[in-house]
């Protein structure tokens, strides 16, 4: 497509976007003059959906009228209320029903699920894991390592770029795996980084992984609701994710697992839950737990409703519009972002997140200079800076227009 820099430009691509209408469905923040924020940041927090309110409010209703009945009578039982989101999780991160459960919050999740795939031994120890992943999945995999009395720094494996590049290689990553195999038990990765953007070769990794017999599980977080996945046939492990960025479900809503089918009927070492145990008995109150012979068998407790019904208003967005074309479209936002930012004549800043991403793309601002973010934020761009030194921006599909794309563009290049 031939680009252009302009105004006009940006409406006509609007006027053909077939998703355009969905931005009206959700509450776009306001600035102190009454306009629309810029709102780039769904990378960190999702919009809220407009229905999010009605079906909250459905089970605030039920609750008030039936309280405990509600577990079996209201609109929407709550007994099996997290069976309600399966299908559409499913469908977005590529799976069976099956496999993947709404439960706890994404760092909780990632220990039960290292519980069950991290089982080291004398030989096989090490854990491998981006340099840069999120902190909190550091935090994670070095309390794990601890607790089963091996040393940080002979356990952890860390990736890190070539010198002067910002993201890793897939033959780099294969190379240690092949390497490193035969000590290593568990690859943990975000699926897509949360710093550059850049989205990792799942199939390839996953088995170059488990020819060594190593087990294989992602962080999900900017990943679903942003890319295409498809982790059923790419025989991932297990996989982990939080619902409040891409999915638009609300600050510290409930996460989701995925766990291959193939580990269901398994011996895998778990901690034990009665919202795990089998439904046909639970409530007949057993000694000896039978876990359910799917991912909810990894559940602990049972999940709060309030939370869930957020998630389903936001899920059924999805499943009206549709992995398929949430991607088309946001590859289209990020291609007309792209052009923008490369026709801005400056050594200022640089685009480092890879072609081929998800939403988000991750600018490094030269020498770490925050000056740059706090001005385009006073200008009503709402992004977010990553120390050292890149702000992050992320058009979504679902409620961003390539008239956002093109007002940020104007926005940054004003002050470059």
């Amino acid at each position: 497509m031939d680009y252009k820099a302009t105004r006009d430009f940006a409406l006509s691509l609007d006027a053909n976007d077939s998703l355009g209408k969905y931005r009206k469905h959700f509450h776009v923040p306001l600035q102190a003059n009454g306009e629309e924020h810029v709102y780039f940041c769904g990378n960190s927090l999702g919009l809220q959906p407009k229905k999010t309110k009605d079906f909250v409010d459905q089970e605030i209703n039920d609750w008030a009228n039936l309280g405990v009945e509600g577990h079996l009578n209201a609109k929407n039982p709550w007994l099996p209320y997290h069976e309600f989101l399966s299908q559409s999780y499913a469908n977005i991160v590529g799976s069976k029903t099956t496999e993947v459960v709404a439960m706890n919050t994404l760092t909780v999740n990632l220990h039960l699920m290292m519980v069950s795939f991290y089982r080291p031994s004398k030989i096989r120890h090490k854990i491998i894991i981006e340099a840069d992943a999120f902190p909190s999945d550091i935090y994670a995999v070095e309390s794990q390592i601890k607790f089963h009395g091996y040393n940080i720094e002979n356990s952890l494996i860390k990736l890190r770029p070539r010198p002067g590049e910002y993201t890793l290689r897939t033959e780099d990553i294969i190379d240690v795996i092949n390497q490193e195999g035969d000590t290593v038990s568990l690859i943990m990765l975000g699926g897509v980084n949360y710093y550059t953007g850049q989205v990792f070769d799942f199939q390839q990794i996953t088995t170059t992984a488990h020819a060594k017999s190593i087990f294989v599980g992602f962080d999900l977080a900017h990943a679903v609701g942003n890319i295409m996945l498809e982790l059923h046939n790419w025989n991932v492990d297990f996989a982990v994710w939080c619902s409040y960025k891409y999915l638009n479900s609300g600050p510290g809503s409930v996460g989701g697992v995925f766990v291959h089918e193939k580990h269901h009927n398994s011996e895998l070492p778990r901690l034990n839950g009665w919202w795990g145990h089998n439904k046909e008995d639970r409530f007949e109150m057993p000694d000896m737990f039978n876990p359910i012979k799917t991912a909810e068998g990894w559940q602990l407790s049972n999940p709060p409703i309030l939370s869930l019904a957020a998630i389903r208003a936001s899920l059924s967005i999805f499943d009206e519009v549709g992995m398929g074309r949430l991607i088309t479209k946001s590859k289209g936002l990020n291609l007309y972002l792209r052009f923008l930012l490369s026709s801005i004549d400056t050594e200022r800043i640089d685009v480092i997140t890879p072609q081929n991403s998800g939403c988000q793309i991750s600018i490094r601002v030269e020498d770490g200079n925050k000056d740059l973010f706090e001005k385009i934020t006073n200008e009503g761009v709402v992004a977010d800076w990553r120390e050292p030194d890149v702000i992050r921006v992320a058009p979504v599909p679902l409620y961003n227009s390539y008239l956002d794309v093109y007002n940020f563009y104007k926005i940054l290049k004003h002050f470059l």
